[in-house]
């Protein structure tokens, strides 16, 4: 028996499209492990008898594609980790433009376009009021939190996790 499914997802070849990418994750879902998504490539222009080279265009692509593509996995129940392949087009697999950032390490449009979900879109942040005895309740992704509380002039905080399988209520011990 297995634990996980590791699947590369390389699309040096061209992008997939969600059809295809949320096809793979039912396909391996039934197995029912977690799927990490092990080796994900989408570049960012063309290649030619010279190599690989981003262009302009293959950037937007690619910012466009990779948002699609993490926006499916990160909607599938089965999807546990995705894994980007290069973080730099400096020594890239294949030569590949396929990082976040270009030779010269500037960003390139994915990179603020990821960072806009992951940290922005798809993090959660928020404020509530508690209820008598303390009780206060949120709707989150999945994660680790941090809660802080100002009680009588102190602040007081703590940590906990909500995963897949948090069920019911969730007590934190303030500090």
């Amino acid at each position: 028996m297995f634990d996980v499914i590791g699947i590369q997802s390389h699309m040096h070849g061209g992008y997939w499209g969600a059809k295809k990418a949320w096809d793979v994750c039912e396909k391996y879902a039934k197995f029912n492990v977690p799927l990490n998504f092990t080796e994900t490539t989408v570049v960012s222009g063309p290649k030619s008898n010279k190599g690989w080279n981003t262009t302009t265009d293959g950037e937007k692509s690619q910012a466009r594609d990779a948002a699609q593509f993490y926006t499916v996995l990160f909607s599938h129940p089965a999807v546990e980790a995705i894994t980007w392949w290069d973080f730099t087009d400096q020594g890239a697999w294949q030569g590949a433009p396929a990082g976040f950032l270009r030779k010269d390490m500037t960003p390139k449009p994915m990179y603020h376009t990821l960072k806009g979900l992951i940290k922005g879109k798809w993090w959660t942040t928020t404020e509530v009021k508690t209820a008598k005895g303390g009780a206060a309740g949120f709707r989150g992704f999945y994660g680790q939190y941090k809660v802080s509380v100002r009680s009588k002039g102190q602040m007081l905080s703590g940590t906990f996790e909500f995963d897949k399988n948090t069920k019911g209520k969730v007590r934190v011990q303030l500090r």
